[in-house]
């Protein structure tokens, strides 16, 4: 061999290592670049472009997880906080004179309320994980527990302010709790008759005798506003269970002959609508309690005086720690304030009926309604009675005023608000789950789990 030959073999051989080591780096940067990983063998890099990757879990590595679901209401859950946040702050304000002279201490009732509110919170949690279709079998026990009730009132109870409605000197109202009753016995009563209540043998008749058994006892005491109350949410979950027009035509008619025997053959219900007819034309020719209502808003104007600093709850407004705390309300945080609870109350009805919606079954549904209704109609019958625009009722409103036995019915209410809505977002869960379920054809080792007709006997 030549010298031209080795020169020109040792050129082919320097020219193929060039490329060659040309081809290794073009090789390392487009695999740093994609991600890729490399392999090399003998100096060649091997992009292992097809062979399956597999995941390895560390620490640093996230997985998509399901979004969180509390499986209740947060809406109804922050405004029934607000609201009772709210309701402390001001049965303390309007309370601490009245207290101080009754029990000698300024806190007495304040402190009571906050036991109260402890005692409904627990109620409340308890229901919320109760579930709703065991009402089902404690409905009939609970109706004749509330009539006892009842009758041990007319018999047992304690006379204040002129009625007979409480027991245990004062702390138990089975009124209260007669409200709450009337709904659960209802809803789980129209529920197992909604195929029958085209008949009125079956459907209004039976209704008629329950709301007036209810009616009549707390007619005795008197407690009118309860009475009407009973009435409208009976009046109200008999349509939502779907009765026809006709039976609710008669409904209509008996409660407004009902409303007229009360006004002109009682002497409390014609007291009553002799005071507001006159205000209607004339607030200066309402009854005191409304007159002094009416004062305490305008001077509050539209900001108000400011928590703690109304004057009208200490010169005569009465009982300003129960029936007249939205006019506190009013005087201490102005109309920006009243209106600003409105709202907190429209919120709280918003939700309620969106549970009821959305509830699994009839039952549910009739339940979160009638509840719904039933704490909208409290608020707005206290809050129309202090600005004139209703007769006056002497009733609390809800979640703001003192009283242990309004406070813990109203919680109990969201209790069961909040089980409705969480076995909902349970059955919306399971729902998604049957929808949503794909089988997985291939494990962490790329294999097929699932057989199939036309498998092979190899890995792939």
């Amino acid at each position: 061999m030549n010298w031209r030959s080795l020169l020109s073999g040792g050129r082919k051989d320097s020219a193929v290592a060039r490329r060659a080591a040309r081809r290794k780096n073009s090789s390392i940067g487009a695999s740093a670049q994609s991600g890729r990983p490399t392999s090399f063998v003998m100096g060649t890099p091997l992009e292992e472009d097809n062979a399956p990757r597999r995941e390895v879990w560390s620490p640093k590595t996230t997985s998509p997880r399901r979004p969180v679901r509390l499986g209740i209401d947060v809406p109804l859950l922050l405004v029934t906080c607000t609201l009772m946040i709210v309701g402390l702050l001001m049965v303390f304000s309007a309370s601490w004179e009245y207290s101080f002279a009754v029990d000698g201490s300024p806190t007495s009732i304040f402190l009571r309320q906050v036991v109260f509110l402890g005692a409904g919170t627990l109620v409340a949690i308890f229901l919320a994980w109760f579930d709703y279709h065991y009402w089902q079998k404690l409905a009939v026990p609970l109706i004749l527990i509330a009539i006892v009730s009842l009758l041990g009132v007319l018999f047992l109870g304690d006379e204040r302010h002129g009625a007979v409605r409480s027991l245990a000197g004062g702390s138990v109202q089975p009124s209260e709790a007669a409200k709450l009753i009337i709904v659960i016995y209802l809803s789980v009563w129209l529920y197992a008759k909604r195929d029958q209540l085209g008949d009125i043998g079956f459907g209004l008749l039976p209704l008629g005798g329950i709301l007036g058994i209810f009616g009549g006892l707390i007619y005795l005491q008197p407690d009118l506003s309860a009475v009407i109350t009973i009435i409208l949410l009976g009046g109200v979950l008999f349509f939502l269970a779907g009765a026809d027009m006709r039976q609710i035509a008669i409904l209509v008619l008996l409660t407004v002959i009902i409303g007229g025997f009360i006004v002109f053959f009682s002497a409390t219900g014609s007291d009553r609508w002799g005071s507001f007819v006159p205000g209607l034309k004339d607030p200066t020719q309402a009854s005191y309690h409304v007159r002094r209502s009416f004062e305490a808003f305008v001077k509050g104007g539209w900001f108000g005086v400011g928590i703690g600093k109304a004057d009208t709850k200490l010169t005569g407004l009465p009982v300003p720690h129960t029936d007249s705390i939205f006019a506190v309300v009013g005087e201490e945080t102005g109309v920006i304030g009243s209106v600003a609870l409105v709202i907190l109350f429209g919120v709280l009805v918003w939700r309620g009926l969106a549970i009821a919606r959305r509830a699994p079954d009839g039952m549910g549904a009739l339940l979160a309604s009638g509840l719904t209704v039933w704490l909208a109609l409290e608020a707005f019958v206290n809050m129309g009675v202090m600005i004139g625009l209703l007769p006056f009722a002497g009733n609390a409103l809800p979640f703001i005023s003192a009283g242990g036995s309004n406070l813990m019915v109203s919680l109990a209410a969201i209790g069961i608000l909040f089980n409705v809505s969480r076995l909902s977002e349970k059955t919306k869960e399971v729902e998604e789950r049957s929808y949503s379920a794909v089988v997985n054809m291939r494990g962490r080792d790329w294999r097929r789990r699932v057989s199939s007709p036309r498998r092979t006997s190899g890995p792939y």
